[in-house]
């Protein structure tokens, strides 16, 4: 494959997965308990991350967020805007990269180890949890305590299933990337 072939290849895979983080981003359902709602934008980072690789997966975080800051409403609940990164939930939009980089770089050093790719994801959904955690316990005035009981213990199962979905199916997925030319 010749160096346009994977440049081409690179852009359009970069492209396709930002895009469905922009889909996924603002399909959001509101958890009565928490102020953080219930989004698919994590699947979409842990799924794109892993098929893609580290750098691939956290510059579509990185274009995701320019675009949600630009104004066109990408964010949870088709928000948009700084007032949105500087809200309560902001830290968990800034845990995307922490998600993005911890899968794509277990899955680029581990290609061949589902364990050590669960462990990636692990990791990374621990930094953006904790991080996002933080973040809405400052701004909302409560503690780390109270704000994990509304913001990370009701999106344990959700998360869980987010990353089976990512571990069985992404490997399928990006060996099916892998035989696709683009000439």
């Amino acid at each position: 494959m010749s160096k346009t072939t994977m440049k081409t290849k690179t852009m359009t895979l970069v492209g396709l997965f930002t895009a469905l983080l922009c889909i996924a981003g603002p399909l959001s359902v509101p958890i009565p308990i928490s102020p953080v709602p219930l989004s698919l934008a994590t699947l979409v980072i842990y799924f794109s991350s892993n098929i893609i690789g580290c750098k691939k997966g956290l510059l579509c975080c990185l274009i995701y967020i320019m675009i949600g800051l630009a104004g066109i409403p990408v964010f949870s609940g088709f928000s948009a805007g700084i007032s949105k990164l500087a809200g309560p939930t902001g830290g968990y939009l800034v845990g995307y990269f922490f998600l993005a980089f911890f899968t794509g770089f277990f899955a680029d050093k581990f290609p061949q180890s589902r364990k050590l790719q669960l462990l990636g994801m692990i990791l990374g959904s621990i930094c953006l949890q904790f991080l996002g955690t933080l973040w809405l316990a400052v701004l909302t005035n409560t503690t780390l305590l109270q704000a994990a009981f509304s913001a990370v213990i009701p999106f344990l199962p959700n998360d869980i299933l987010k990353i089976i979905i990512t571990i069985t199916l992404a490997p399928v997925v990006k060996k099916q990337i892998s035989q696709i030319s683009m000439e």
